[in-house]
């Protein structure tokens, strides 16, 4: 099992848990003093992106999820070899 859980809750947040780190664009990390669980917004309207703060509740943000397989990864082409 991984040791990292992301779970995407219908009409709510992203829920991690386990060992994980969160960095922004620039690879710097957020101060989580020592959480092992965490909620990311969906929605976009929290005040603490890109934590959740429960915005989702008051704006109506609706998103109904169903897990489903992704197709395969595509291969990358191959080039030619000139002899």
């Amino acid at each position: 099992m991984a040791t990292t859980r992301i779970e995407i809750r219908s009409d709510g947040s992203i829920k991690v848990e386990g060992d994980f780190e969160v960095v922004d664009q620039n690879g710097k990390a957020f101060g989580l003093n020592g959480r092992t669980k965490i909620a990311l917004c969906r929605c976009g309207h929290s005040e603490n992106k890109p934590f959740c703060d429960g915005a989702h509740r008051k704006c109506g943000f609706q998103s109904t999820i169903v897990a489903f397989d992704l197709p395969p990864v595509p291969t990358a082409p191959t080039t030619p070899t000139k002899a």
